[in-house]
């Protein structure tokens, strides 16, 4: 019996790998040798020379290794280590860095890798690495779209592993779009049998976990699947999240209904818009019907019931400073709970990447290739954008600061874009402490033509029993004790119940607001504030 690790270095602990667990049942279902499997799931946070040694402790014959941008910069140390301390071991790589990129990690060390699916010829390189053949003759396998059976992960073992971890699940495989940027662009679609994808659900659903990401590329691409798994989604009990990557313009009327009822915080979609101007959209090979995208985003925001998800991509080919600062704005002010603003990564075997040099494109040439600027966006221009995203990251991506931020558009009519770059040019958040930072943002806005301090410091302070129940309040939007004791009489008799001193306080307008630090909501996770009448 062949010992096997297979190692998976995730960005985050929150963060779970679907992939070794699926071939690890793989192994179990398509090996003629029997292996024994260990799984190891670890951080980039650990040290090259603790992860060398965790699986060196195994004694493994073989070590699968899954590849991704994240945990690329560390794998070749962490290769050498441990070609040193098992050098008969034979490291076996796969996953879209190394299966693009081969030659570069053979040279590294590996000893194979695999390209595409690896469900099948994992298990049949194992076998032949257990015969000790030396003409090894493998590779993937296409199973077709109609013979096309997914490997159930979901063992005991991998419940015992996730430990309140992020869960994740795939219903479909590959992509019917080709956006140059993807490594999924025209890889051929094809589809789980939505018995299987039930049965994987509610299993995943009854486990106690809070998360469960489906990893589809776009989940809604078929639109009468989409809604068959929607309303068998909607229809289980269960107090999980479910969040789906979707297409916005895909989405038709009679699956927005549905949606519409779904329980608050049952449902959160990610749409990608990447862009708003037209000829950036175009050289993406992007299709997307952006009016129909937000109406139908709006739509689903109507109800409040779900969170949704947008993202742009800065550095996209044709869209200037200024035209970014348009797509920006729009997206904004379609006034979804997250507007992610990521920048554009030139990836190993995507279509950008090939195309970066006739586009006059420059980008790191380590992980995760970011752009550095181009023919249409500077390096300074660049450091403007990050700015905007770290503004955005630490206010309204988590919920904080929203009724402040509104009022400060409605009173200067400044643009989203100006009022984030600002913020994040005048306050960068690295780290910086809650409190500080609000007083940071207090003085930044405070000096903002049409703004009314007095309204600024509510707003302010309304936001902040929201976020935090009112802990630790910053010394700028404090205001005196005076008639606090009247507030939390008044607020302990609507609540029936006891409540800190902190949770009720008097704003600069002569209104009392406590916060009830029960009732969470579930999309947007601020706590009820109220008024004390």
């Amino acid at each position: 019996m062949s010992k096997i690790v297979l190692l998976s270095v995730n960005a985050k602990y929150i963060h779970s790998s679907l992939a070794v667990w699926v071939l690890a049942a793989a192994i179990a279902t398509y090996s003629k040798k029997t292996h024994d499997v260990q799984i190891l799931e670890t951080t980039i946070h650990k040290t090259n020379e603790e992860i060398a040694q965790s699986i060196a402790k195994h004694s493994p014959e073989a070590i699968g290794i899954s590849t991704y941008i994240w945990n690329a910069e560390k794998l070749p140390e962490i290769i050498a280590r441990i070609k040193q301390q098992l050098p008969k071991a034979r490291i076996i790589l796969g996953g879209p860095e190394a299966e693009y990129n081969a030659p570069y990690w053979l040279s590294c060390g590996a000893d194979f890798v695999l390209s595409g699916e690896g469900e099948q010829s994992l298990p049949a390189l194992l076998d032949e690495i257990a015969e000790k053949n030396n003409k090894l003759k493998i590779s993937p396998q296409d199973r077709g779209t109609d013979a096309f059976l997914p490997i159930d992960p979901y063992t005991k073992e991998y419940f015992e592993a996730l430990d309140n971890r992020l869960a994740y699940i795939e219903t479909s495989r590959g992509c019917p779009f080709s956006c140059a940027f993807c490594l999924s662009a025209d890889k051929r679609l094809h589809y789980f049998p939505l018995e299987i994808v039930k049965e994987q659900l509610i299993k995943l659903s009854q486990s106690g976990i809070r998360t469960i990401k489906l990893v589809d590329r776009t989940f809604n691409s078929n639109t009468q699947r989409a809604y068959e798994l929607y309303e068998y989604i909607l229809g289980l009990s269960t107090e999980c999240c479910f969040h789906f990557e979707v297409a916005a313009d895909l989405f038709d009327e009679r699956t927005i209904t549905l949606l519409q009822t779904a329980t608050p915080g049952r449902i959160q979609l990610e749409a990608g818009l990447q862009s708003f101007h037209e000829p950036a959209i175009k050289a993406a090979s992007r299709k997307t019907d952006l009016n129909l995208a937000k109406e139908n985003i709006h739509k689903l925001l109507k109800n409040g019931n779900i969170h949704i998800h947008i993202d742009l991509i800065a550095g996209l080919p044709y869209e200037t400073l200024d035209d970014f600062k348009n797509s920006f704005d729009k997206a904004y002010l379609l006034k979804t709970h997250t507007l992610q603003l990521g920048f554009l990564k030139l990836l190993h075997g995507s279509k950008l990447r090939n195309q970066a040099n006739a586009l006059g494109i420059k980008y790191s040439r380590t992980p995760p290739y970011e752009i550095i600027s181009s023919a249409w966006l500077s390096q300074d221009e660049m450091k403007i954008l990050k700015q905007t995203e770290n503004a955005l990251k630490h206010t309204a991506n988590k919920a904080r600061f929203l009724t402040t931020l509104e009022y400060v558009f409605l009173a200067t009519k400044i643009r989203p874009f100006e009022l984030f770059y600002l913020i994040g040019s005048k306050a960068p958040n690295h780290g910086t402490d809650l409190a500080v930072y609000a007083t940071q943002l207090y003085e930044i806005c405070s000096k903002l033509e049409g703004v009314d301090t007095d309204k600024l410091h509510d707003y302010m302070l309304f936001d902040w029993m929201g976020m935090v129940k009112g802990k630790n309040m910053p010394e700028k939007i404090k205001t005196t004790a005076n008639q606090r004791g009247s507030i939390i009489g008044i607020a302990e008799e609507q609540l029936g119940r006891r409540i800190r001193r902190d949770e009720a306080v008097m704003l600069l307008s002569g209104k009392g607001i406590y916060v009830d630090s029960k009732s969470r909501d579930p999309v947007t996770g601020l706590y009820k504030v109220l008024f004390a009448h």
